[in-house]
């Protein structure tokens, strides 16, 4: 059993904060922007060899994402796929959008692999994660107060730690539990279910950061203590509070 502390003097003890990561530990659209700028840009280039398309107003409707004049991604729908979506989920519905456009299921699925694999070098070219405002400080003082922290994200577990890493953030968390690792993912309970097991806490005593409801659902059904939604107010239905920024946690966020 860890030491308990009190998150914002609430009654529930804490032993341990768990964190989605996308949107939560990292600007979102920053990260996602460019990965989706990647592969959306590849895939509609490939199609038009084809002499195929998908035209740039159908774009929001592939992953729930907002776009420029460009085509640029510049925001996202919480509830959409690319926010809720396991990788997995958010490679089939790009599949489907290219058999939509013409292409044979197979012919989509070599095509969606492709474009993938030149985004995936290109991330790592560019490292666009960065973390939001205040989470460094946050951590640090989690850190400072004893509490042990972990990430249960949508993103599979090896992606999740290499983002960790460029953010020099991957010292903080005790365990990295993604989508790979569980049977279910969000908005289920067994990513924060094997969280908690691995990191030998109470779920009672765990507290749960997220910017969708399918993490606050992830929470509700697993039983965890208190679920803080970081986003716009009225946005996340499911949260028992929401915050703008994780400077709202800090100096008195965590007291004994």
């Amino acid at each position: 059993m860890q030491d308990e502390t009190y998150v914002d003097g609430l009654p529930n003890p804490t032993e341990a904060v768990l964190f989605d990561k996308d949107g939560t530990l990292l600007d979102f659209t920053g990260m996602w922007g460019f990965w989706t700028d990647c592969v959306l840009n590849d895939f509609r280039d490939q199609l038009a060899t084809r002499g195929l398309r998908i035209n740039t107003d159908e774009l929001p409707q592939i992953w729930g994402t907002f776009h420029d004049d460009q085509g640029r991604m510049n925001g996202y729908d919480v509830r959409g796929p690319l926010a809720m979506g396991t990788m997995d989920e958010v490679y089939a519905v790009l599949t489907w959008h290219g058999y939509r456009a013409g292409l044979s299921w197979a012919e989509a699925k070599i095509m969606v692999r492709e474009c993938l694999a030149q985004a995936e070098e290109e991330m790592e070219k560019h490292r666009p994660a960065r973390p939001l405002p205040g989470v460094r400080e946050f951590l640090e003082q989690c850190r400072t107060e004893g509490v042990v922290m972990g990430v249960v994200t949508a993103d599979d577990t090896p992606s999740a730690v290499k983002h960790l890493q460029w953010m020099g953030l991957d010292s903080f968390f005790d365990v990295v539990i993604g989508t790979d690792l569980v049977e279910r993912g969000k908005p289920f309970p067994d990513m924060l279910l094997l969280a908690c097991e691995r990191l030998g806490v109470s779920v009672q005593h765990t507290v749960v950061i997220g910017d969708t409801d399918g993490d606050m659902e992830m929470a509700r059904t697993a039983g965890a203590g208190y679920r803080i939604g970081i986003g716009e107010p009225g946005k996340i239905r499911l949260a028992d509070r929401t915050i703008q920024s994780f400077h709202e946690l800090l100096n008195g966020g965590l007291n004994r």
